[in-house]
Parts: structure tokens; sequence; C-alpha cells
């Protein structure tokens, strides 16, 4: 490998232009080489946004198949990610996509299975909602500040879907979203770091607005708007989600963790930028916050850590195989919804 690490871009959207771009800049030996979108014209203005000078192009398998580029980072909606990674690994690069994962879990098998085949480096976007807190929280928790967990309460809910004029977001289309939701897949992923994998689920889901606005005319919504999720984890303790984009002064997002000794509280704004703890043990008189050690507070840096896993073969925070596991959650809940019976897991196919 050269002296720089040369980077492919895929689809160079909004997640890049906030995150990516900022955090590559931070890392010295990455070096943006080719940024390919839909138009000439889009990339090129993103690359003089950011005062890059990469190749643009609009044919994201010639980028791929190019020998002078040592990753890809795949920025597109769900829907082209299982493709574009297969398609990198198989032409020997590295390999980083955007959450969610895939359209489903059967692409989040086969991505999984051609990662830990190629042995390059792969990884995808680490989740933001529980990560400042991450590290002391998995701490927290396995010194025992909770004790046993009996009980695990999810709320990710907001009110940007009651108005039905609000026009159709690619979120809400299947054959681009697959069956990503909401912040399903994300607030799961920190559920399984914090507190193990899912056993089995349970879910309900309604779509209150069908159609919206899109274009010129209307189009259907094939993701609900509400999402409650029962569920019970592998360690025995009972997990309930609600998701929600009908909730008019709901609280901040939370993950409640209920325990024998106590209750830990992590907290998010809708912004993702303030994120708090709060915690209690058997005889404190309420809950407070609990401040992060400035040592374990955890910054934005999976630009830095796609690098050093190339370059080193550190494994990443977000893999492919947590990235399978929140796939199958996600996979059980539409399951659930559509025959209304809980779903145990593992899902085999």
């Amino acid at each position: 490998m050269a002296d720089k690490i040369r980077i492919g871009v895929i689809g160079a959207g909004g997640i890049f232009r906030t995150r990516h771009f900022p955090g590559l800049a931070a890392v010295e030996d990455a070096e943006v080489a080719v940024i390919c979108n839909r138009s000439e014209e889009s990339g090129k203005k993103i690359a003089e946004e950011f005062g890059l000078s990469p190749e643009i192009m609009t044919d994201p398998h010639a980028v791929i198949e190019r020998d002078d580029l040592d990753a890809v980072m795949i920025g597109t909606w769900p829907y082209k990610h299982c493709e574009f990674v297969i398609a990198a690994l198989n032409a020997g690069k590295h390999a980083f996509v955007q959450a969610r994962m895939a359209m489903n879990l059967q692409e989040a098998k086969l991505m999984y299975a051609r990662a830990e085949e190629s042995g390059l480096a792969h990884q995808i976007c680490q989740p933001p909602h529980g990560l400042k807190g991450d590290y002391f929280m998995q701490r927290l928790i396995g010194e025992g500040y909770v004790g046993d967990v009996r009980n695990i309460v999810v709320r990710s809910m907001t009110p940007a879907s009651i108005d039905p004029n609000v026009a159709l977001h690619w979120r809400q289309i299947g054959r681009y979203s697959g069956l990503n939701t909401m912040a399903v897949g994300m607030l799961v992923e920190f559920v399984h770091r914090w507190w193990g994998w899912t056993k089995s689920v349970t879910a309900v889901a309604e779509t209150y607005v069908s159609e919206r606005p899109d274009g010129d005319g209307t189009g259907p919504a094939d993701r609900p708007d509400v999402v409650n999720v029962l569920a019970r984890m592998e360690s025995g303790a009972t997990a309930t989600y609600m998701f929600s984009g009908t909730a008019h002064f709901a609280p901040s997002e939370r993950i409640e963790i209920y325990g024998t000794n106590g209750t830990l509280v992590y907290e998010t704004n809708p912004n993702l930028d303030n994120q708090c703890i709060l915690g209690a043990q058997a005889g404190d008189e309420a809950l407070k916050e609990l401040d992060v050690p400035a040592d374990e507070a955890r910054e934005w840096t999976v630009e830095a850590d796609f690098m050093e896993m190339i370059r080193t073969g550190k494994p990443a925070e977000s893999t492919f195989y947590q990235g399978v596991k929140y796939m199958e959650f996600t996979e059980a809940v539409f399951r659930s919804v559509e025959r209304g019976e809980t779903v145990h897991l593992p899902i085999v196919d």
C-alpha cells in the first residue's frame, strides 16, 4: 500500500458532508481519490465545498474496478449496500458502508460471509445515538451497577410524520430502504452491545398516513409510522421498544435499563448532540446525572477507525456481525407484524 490510503466514495450525500469528509480530513494518510455520484455536477460541487481534488465519476462499478484504489466508502441508500460491498470485496477493496447495513437479513448475511472470507477491512458506520457514553455504560453494567437486568425500555418518538403533507422520504420507500424503519436498528445495536442478544420478538405496527406527496403526485409510504416491540433477551430480561413518528411532546430518545440493584437511563436529544446518563442504585433518593469520565467519553472517530483497520487489522466497533444481529431483529419485527405472532431468534433461512 502507498503512503496514502486512496479512497473511492460512492454516494457522497448528507452523511459524507456532515461527518465523513470532515472526519477523513483529520486522518493524515487518507486521500479521497474518487467521488462517484449520480451526476458529475453534484460530485464537483461537493469536492469544491470541501477543497478536494478527486476524479469525478458516475459509474460505481467502474470505481470499484479501479486498480489505484485501496478502499471504497459507500454512502448510498440501503438498496445498493449489498451489491456494492460484495463487488468491492471481490475486487480486493476494503469496504465501509453507511448504516443501515442492508435491505434485509439475507443481504446482511451475504455481506458478512463475503467479508469474513475476504480478509479485508470492513466496517459499518457507527450509529451516533449512544456514542458518547458507550464505554462508560458497558463498564457500569459490567461492574454490576444495575445488578441483574430485568427490564429494558427504549423510546424513540417524534412528531415528524404527523403532517400528511410532509413529502415522502426515501426511508419510507421499501425499494430503497428495505425493512429498515426509523431508528430501530441503531438503538437495537446499543442494546445488544450493553446487554446481549435478543431471543424473541413480538411486534405491532401502524401506518396512519399511507400516501404522501411525491414529486408531481403521491406515493405509498411502505414503512410504518409507529412500531411497538416486546422482546425477550437471551439473558432473561424483557425489552420494550416504542418507535413513533406521530408523538407530540414525547420525552427525549431514551434507553432505560432497570435491574435488581439500580437503574441507568441514557438520554439523547433529537439532534444527537447532547447525550447524558442518569443513574441511581437501591437506597438512593432519585436519579442523578453521572458524568462520563474523560478517558471513557467517545468521540466520532469512525473514519479514523476504518483507516486503522486497513493499516493494522484492528476490528471496528460497528462490525458486520453486529449488523447481521440488528438486521435479524428488524426482520423479526416485520415477520411478527405480518404474521401476528412471536418470532424466535436466531432466524434460520
